[in-house]
Parts: C-alpha cells; structure tokens; sequence
C-alpha cells in the first residue's frame, strides 16, 4: 500500500460516516483546517462546509458508500485517485456514481485540497 492508498483509505472513510458529529472529528484529523474541496457540483471551502456537503450527499444517496476504484497515486504532496459509489454489498450492482480526485497534502500529512471530476453520474 503506497502512502497516498493510506491518504485515500482515510478520505473515503470520512466519506463513509453518516453521522455528522463522527464525521466532523474525522475530518479534523484528516483534513487541513482551511480544506478547499472542487468539483462540478461543489466549491466548499472549510471544515465545517465539507461536512455540511458529505451530509447532503448522504442525504441524497442513503445506503450507498464509497470505495477505491483502483490504487492510488501520488508524489510529492499530490495524488489523484478513483472512487465509486454504490451498494455496500459488492455484489449488489454496478456503481452509481464514478469519479477521479486528487487530493493535495500540507505539511502535516493532511489534505489541504481536492479536485473533483465526475466520470458516471445518474441521469
């Protein structure tokens, strides 16, 4: 497991916690204080907006969690990664949702910044 693996099995960790007091903890160990999060649908800047957005997006998709699509990759403070999200159950269907991010780190090992992109969204 490369470093940028244990950056993103943490990041979709967060991503997993529907409670939002749970959720908020995790992202202050795992999320710079002034964390930027882009992609087509969002622009959320800070802790509490990016908790306010994982919330929404439980709310919109109930049951459904996020896992890899595939290894991550990464040098210097940067890597980009695939993620899907659908049934918890691998065996219960194709994802719904695909996307790519790259995450960006501070000094501290924390993500300061991602960069979303969304490769399958329902129509």
């Amino acid at each position: 497991m490369s470093g940028f693996d244990n950056v993103v099995s943490h990041y979709l960790r967060v991503w997993n916690i529907v409670d939002e007091a749970e959720r908020r903890k995790a992202i202050d160990e795992v999320f710079a204080e002034n964390v930027r999060y882009v992609d087509p649908l969002a622009d959320v800047e800070g802790r509490d907006a990016l908790n306010a957005l994982i919330g929404a997006v439980h709310q919109q998709f109930p049951g459904l969690v996020f896992t890899a699509g595939g290894p991550a990759d990464g040098h210097h403070d940067q890597g980009p990664f695939t993620w899907h999200l659908g049934p918890a159950d691998p065996d219960g269907g194709e994802p719904l949702v695909v996307g790519f991010d790259v995450a960006e780190l501070d000094a501290a090992g924390r993500i300061r910044r991602v960069v979303g992109f969304l490769d399958r969204v329902p129509a």
